[in-house]
């Protein structure tokens, strides 16, 4: 939890030490928002948000404002914060994206090559995959394929695409979390990544950006498809 913090210092000395705390109330309230502890609709005002969090309300109005500029909460004057909810028109706009921008951050990867210290990273977390449905955890495997993508992007050297790709990886977070064991075991899921880790290996940009496009399109379209039959309008 978040050690309190002294509000209402406006000397310089008080702005600069408010700057880590804006960034542990960002982290916090996006873990929760992530992992549907505040869940869809959910609203308090920007004291309750600071009384949660036992910080002052500075840092969280700053934190806040960034949650919103990432499409996860609305903030209201006078009213506080509420956690936006996802649908499943909303996802089927951010697969688009994601499919878009994280097949170029394959191609691009395999085309610059990789270190062997960075391959392993790609390499450990297909691993950890295959462990965690031997295992059986769907939690575990969530993990380490929200991990395996994030290391991908972040390979890609592209920082631009990077920030825009953590955004809509962020707000699809929540669905997939919700969704996770409505879905079949992501046994080809595990399969497909094993096989663009060998493409960028390979160093074939072109296999990369397809394999990794058509993964991302198949994931969109379970996702779409799980919400529209269960009915749901969104999360």
């Amino acid at each position: 939890m978040a050690k309190p913090v002294n509000s209402g210092d406006e000397s310089s000395e008080g702005r600069e030490s408010r700057a880590p705390y804006s960034e542990v109330a960002f982290a916090e309230l996006r873990r929760r928002i992530f992992n549907n502890e505040l869940p869809a609709g959910f609203q308090a005002t920007e004291q309750e948000v600071a009384d949660l969090l036992e910080m002052s309300r500075t840092p969280v109005r700053e934190a806040l404002i960034r949650l919103a500029g990432e499409g996860l909460v609305e903030v209201r004057p006078r009213h506080g914060m509420r956690v936006l909810p996802v649908s499943a028109d909303d996802m089927k706009e951010i697969y688009e994206i994601l499919t878009s921008l994280e097949a170029t951050a394959a191609y691009l990867v395999a085309a610059r090559g990789l270190s062997e210290e960075e391959l392993q990273g790609l390499h450990a977390a297909v691993d950890n995959m295959e462990k965690a449905l031997e295992d059986d955890d769907l939690i575990a495997w969530s993990e380490a394929d929200q991990r395996f993508h994030y290391l991908l992007v972040a390979l890609c050297g592209n920082k631009r695409l990077t920030s825009l790709v953590e955004t809509f990886m962020g707000q699809a977070h929540r669905v997939r979390m919700l969704t996770l064991k409505l879905r079949e075991k992501p046994l080809r899921s595990n399969a497909d990544h094993a096989e663009l880790v060998a493409a960028i290996e390979h160093g074939d940009p072109d296999a990369a950006r397809r394999i990794h496009r058509a993964h991302r399109e198949r994931a969109g379209k379970t996702l779409v498809s799980i919400l529209e039959s269960l009915g749901l309008v969104q999360l």
